[in-house]
């Protein structure tokens, strides 16, 4: 079987955040050495945003609705072209709002599943999230949840169903029952950490991949929040909370959730570089992001 060719794509957005620093995110782990880490790499262009609005939208009572749109748009067209040739798209992000852009040009090409590894679920509804930050409403509008200008990109909302959602490694259930987020649909198949950890990291992962490979989906993305890590060894995120996975268990996740080939795609997302003045867990994460890669690309079959 020929190498699978990557395809790096740079979405620096902040529009479902805020100018943090998670808009380094690219740059930081390019210089640190990504890209040479990896067989088979191109660079697929930079997609940048418009400019950050910090006014909350009346009509819909998030940021940057519209320009979210419009990001969401541009990034689907860069991540189609990767997959018009053939090539896996690696999208460094960026917030989390960046799966919108990622899902719906999966969504152009019929049914995908996603595998959402993250340590919040970002099924907030605009009225419950406090600063109306997209990025902690992705997964939500991704199933088509939240204003139609999201909800329904092109027409073609939802951009995946709730069946064909796995949500992985989650820890923010009493936080966000506080603030009082729309609890997670009934068909959303959803571990959080304590399931993750009664499984095995390893042993969950293939269980989510065989669950989204099961129906009738003809592939599924993955979605990384680097806040899925642990606090202890993962502080430079902008939401922190206590617990987490290990490096040793985010690698064998990433390999088992890459080694089958409908896996299409795969973000990183929420680094921030400025929290991490040494630059010591910017390598890091550079090391158990190409250990996943290299790992799981090159077990897939012929």
């Amino acid at each position: 079987m020929a190498a699978v060719e990557v395809a790096i794509v740079e979405a620096p957005s902040v529009l479902g955040l805020w100018p943090s620093g998670v808009q380094e995110l690219p740059r930081a782990l390019l210089d640190a050495g990504l890209g040479h880490r990896l067989a088979g790499v191109v660079r697929a262009g930079r997609v940048e945003a418009p400019l950050y609005d910090p006014r909350r939208d009346a009509a819909t009572g998030v940021l940057n609705p519209d320009g979210i749109a419009r990001y969401s748009v541009l990034l689907a067209d860069a991540v189609g072209a990767a997959l018009d040739r053939g090539r896996f798209p690696l999208v460094l992000g960026g917030d989390c709002s960046i799966l919108l852009g990622n899902l719906l040009a999966l969504r152009r090409r019929g049914r995908y599943g996603l595998l959402f590894l993250d340590g919040h679920t970002d099924f907030y509804q605009p009225e419950a999230e406090p600063s109306g930050e997209v990025a902690s409403m992705e997964l939500a509008i991704a199933t088509g949840r939240g204003p139609k200008l999201l909800a329904d990109l092109e027409g073609r909302g939802p951009l995946v169903r709730d069946e064909d959602v796995v949500a992985f490694g989650f820890r923010d259930a009493d936080e966000s029952a506080a603030d009082g987020m729309q609890p997670l649909p009934a068909g959303l198949y959803a571990l959080d950490l304590d399931d993750v950890r009664a499984a095995g990291a390893a042993d969950a992962a293939r269980g989510a991949v065989e669950r989204l490979t099961g129906g009738a989906v003809e592939g599924y993305w993955v979605h990384l929040d680097v806040d899925v890590l642990d606090d202890a060894i993962m502080p430079a995120v902008d939401y922190r909370q206590a617990g987490g996975l290990s490096w040793a268990e985010l690698e064998d996740v990433l390999t088992a959730a890459l080694s089958d080939d409908h896996a299409v795609g795969f973000d990183v997302t929420i680094f921030n570089p400025r929290l991490d003045p040494t630059g010591t867990l910017t390598d890091r994460l550079t090391e158990c992001l190409a250990a996943g890669l290299r790992q799981g690309l090159a077990a897939r079959g012929p």
